[in-house]
């Protein structure tokens, strides 16, 4: 097994590489021992079982996720990080669609609390002041660019809107300049 090089790490992001290729919902530790043509029991050493794999690519995906959206965003405010921020999550969801649905996976609070998923809340909420929005309000919002990124993202890569024009960028640049009117046209500020 050493002579393989085999690691929790290593087995995550074969992992992610196979949740692309093949689909999240195939990873398998058994899949995962096929890839690397050994046997399901030496894989114990390193996983628990298929949920722990399951985890560790969710949390790989949150954390490779939101390191990009940081990237994206730095330095930018208002319309411009928004934009940043959207672009950032849909270009990740089309270049990884199967680390996209780990990103996705429920996880147990504790789990969830010590992630990056923390980290795009934070993001989101950053991104927010500009629009200065009170509370309950930028808690509604979080959760509103969450659902309208998530839904047209889900449905993009369902081929949703491969059957119509104008095209799908066209319709999401539009989007991003509707959330944006909304969030300023909800400033709390006078």
């Amino acid at each position: 097994m050493e002579r393989l090089g085999l690691t929790p790490e290593r087995l995550t992001r074969a992992g992610a590489e196979m949740a692309d290729e093949v689909g999240f919902d195939a990873v398998t530790v058994s899949a995962l021992a096929r890839r690397f043509d050994v046997k399901v029991p030496s894989l114990y050493s390193h996983l628990k079982n298929s949920q722990d794999l399951r985890t560790r690519i969710a949390l790989f995906a949150l954390e490779e996720l939101a390191d990009r959206v940081a990237d994206a965003v730095a330095g930018r405010a208002g319309r411009d990080a928004l934009a940043a921020f959207a672009d950032a999550y849909r270009d990740y969801a089309r270049e990884h669609p199967g680390r996209y649905a780990a990103a996705r996976l429920r996880l147990d609070p504790d789990t969830a609390a010590a992630s990056a998923g923390v980290r795009h809340a934070q993001m989101a909420r950053a991104i927010l002041r500009g629009y200065e929005l009170d509370e309950p309000a930028a808690t509604h919002a979080v959760r509103m660019l969450g659902s309208v990124f998530h839904g047209y993202v889900s449905l993009e890569l369902a081929g949703g809107f491969d059957h119509s024009a104008p095209d799908a960028r066209e319709s999401w640049d539009w989007i991003v300049d509707s959330l944006d009117a909304l969030l300023r046209d909800r400033s709390s500020t006078p």
